[in-house]
This record gives C-alpha cells, sequence and structure tokens, in this order.
C-alpha cells in the first residue's frame, strides 16, 4: 500500500511559501512529487517558477486550486486577499485531512496581519487549526535534532501567558509532549519542565508561581509514571536538554521556548502541532517579506518539514 499523501498549504502568497514549495518539489523525483498535493493558487506558483527558472513543470503538480480575486497579488506586499487566500488553503486541506485523503499538512508560512485583515481573528497556524477542527486549543512543539521545546503557551502576552501557568495547563503539556514521544516511538521520553521565575522563584523571592502551580504539575504527571523533572531553572535548562540531559522540555511561554530553539535550529526546526485530531508541521520561518520574490529564499527548512510528515505518518496506527 503507498503511503498517504502530504498535503502543502502554499501560505500567503505574497511571502515565500510559493518559493520553497517550488524549490522543494523541483529537487524530487517525479515519483516523490506525486506524494505531494499542493493546497494553494497555481498563478503564484507560476510566478514563483519564472523568477527560479528551475524547469519545474508547475501544470504537472496536483494542486488543490483557490482562486485569488483581481491581479496577481505582489511579492513582499500585506494584501488581506492574500489573507483570505492562506485561511481557504488551510481549510481545504484540513477538510482533506479529516476525511483521511491526506495523512499530514505541511504548512508554509502565513501572515497574521493579512490573515486578521481578512475576518479571520486567530493568533495564527496553531488557533485556526484548532478551531478548524473542532478543539478548544492545541500545543506547539518545536522539534530539531538535538533540543525539541513544547509550549505551555504561545501566541500571547507575557502577562496572559504567567496567567495560564496553571497546573492543569501545565500537567496537560506535560502529558501531550508525552503522547507525543510515545507516538514517536521513544518508549520512555525523558521530559524536563521549565521554570517561569527566574531561579524557580528562588523560594519564593521572585515570585511562587513554580512552589504553587508548576511543581504541583510535574508531581501529578510523575504520578501517572511519566519520566518528569522540574521546575528546572530556564537559564540552565535548555542546555542540558541541548547536550542530552532530556528529549523535551516544556516551555511556559513563547520567547522562552523559541529562543533557544532559533539559536541552535534556526534553519532546520520544525513547527508541529500537537493535539489536533489531524497531523500537521510546518517551516519554523515566516513569510519574509524583505526576499519574497527574489529566488533567494532557502526551502532547507521545508524539506525538513516534509521529513517530519512522513514520519507521521509511518508512525500512525492503523
Amino acid at each position: 500500500m503507498t503511503a498517504p499523501l502530504i498535503g502543502i498549504t502554499m501560505g500567503d502568497p505574497a511571502g515565500v511559501g510559493p518559493e520553497i514549495i517550488v524549490k522543494s518539489l523541483a529537487a524530487m523525483t517525479a515519483p516523490q512529487r506525486q506524494g505531494i498535493r499542493i493546497y494553494g493558487n497555481r498563478e503564484s506558483l507560476d510566478a514563483a517558477e519564472t523568477v527560479l527558472r528551475t524547469g519545474l513543470d508547475i501544470a504537472s503538480l496536483d494542486v488543490d486550486h483557490v482562486d485569488i480575486p483581481g491581479p496577481l497579488p505582489a511579492f513582499g506586499k500585506l494584501d488581506s486577499r492574500c489573507g483570505e487566500a492562506c485561511y481557504q488553503f488551510i481549510a481545504h486541506a484540513v477538510r482533506d485531512a479529516l476525511a483521511g485523503s491526506i495523512g499530514c499538512i505541511v504548512t508554509a508560512p502565513i501572515n497574521k496581519a493579512a490573515l486578521n485583515a481578512a475576518g479571520h481573528h486567530h493568533d495564527g497556524h496553531t488557533g485556526l487549526l484548532a478551531h478548524l477542527t473542532g478543539i478548544p486549543s492545541c500545543h506547539m512543539l518545536l522539534a530539531s535534532e538535538r533540543l525539541s521545546v513544547i509550549h505551555n503557551s504561545t501566541h500571547v502576552s507575557l502577562r496572559d501567558a504567567i496567567g495560564r501557568a496553571t497546573t492543569e495547563r501545565v500537567l496537560a503539556t506535560i502529558r501531550a509532549g508525552h503522547r507525543h514521544f510515545l507516538r514517536l516511538g521513544n518508549p520512555a521520553p525523558r521530559i524536563a519542565v521549565a521554570g517561569i521565575n527566574p531561579h524557580c522563584g528562588e523560594g519564593g523571592l521572585f515570585g511562587t508561581e513554580d512552589d504553587d502551580q508548576i511543581a504541583p504539575a510535574v508531581a501529578a504527571a510523575r504520578a501517572e509514571g511519566i519520566d518528569v523533572q522540574g521546575p528546572i531553572s530556564a537559564d540552565t535548562l535548555f542546555h542540558r536538554a541541548y547536550t542530552g540531559a532530556f528529549d523535551l522540555v516544556v516551555a511556559q511561554y513563547h520567547d522562552q521556548g523559541h529562543i533557544p530553539v532559533k539559536l541552535v535550529a534556526f534553519d532546520t526546526a520544525v513547527n508541529v502541532s500537537v493535539g489536533l485530531p489531524i497531523d500537521r508541521c510546518s517551516v519554523d520561518h515566516g513569510t519574509a517579506f524583505d526576499i519574497a520574490g527574489k529566488g533567494i529564499a532557502d526551502n532547507g527548512n521545508l524539506d525538513h518539514a516534509l521529513a517530519y510528515a512522513a514520519r507521521l505518518i509511518a508512525h500512525r496506527k492503523p
């Protein structure tokens, strides 16, 4: 039996999404391309190929085409039409993933301002995918070769992130990361939970959230048989994880987790949505409007995301 298709959503047509998709597909063999379906706009892919001149036959690709009204959006320009197109690309891919006709969605970058300008008020892919699949929320996991981080909160203010570091939510994040690593074949993932305050509050001198909220979540997870430690001061934890002490770190907020991963794996980290009823992973970079349409965008991150998607499909239970 052949593996299910991987569906690539094109992301913002004015960004680098069309270019990196064309570059990645041009480097594949024809049989490899047969395992890919693109959710996007053919004219945008044609425009990217005109810039890149890879020789890829765009007409031969499996494209779930979405029209963009009016003239083709210019590369590098914020356009609400692109926000609407992004939404439709993702909605079509989710529809097919829920139906089982594609095995994993790989998303190219969207522009949150364009998405909201089109009337779709979500904080990014993670919130939008949760909305489209009918679940309250899911978790963002950044995966790289030597450092993987799952986030307790992402696109909220730091003030709100502290409020979300409840015992229940931290425990749910630990469980989600544990299940994900079990699925990928790790029988006993080693998880560490980052503290939210400097030095985990230093016995209450710098805040009590670590003692009152995070430590009980770790204790509850350990009682369930999960190999988890914490809270551990974030200023040392990520180095320990990077050098092999842990398989996964639970970060309490966006920058706490994103900064170390992007420092050590800027071009290779993959963004994974954990807890959805479908599989989705993504490049870990933005639309790069400043270089869009110049033919210089690097598709390496997309290649890593496609490889991770294939891994998720291979480890799916029948």
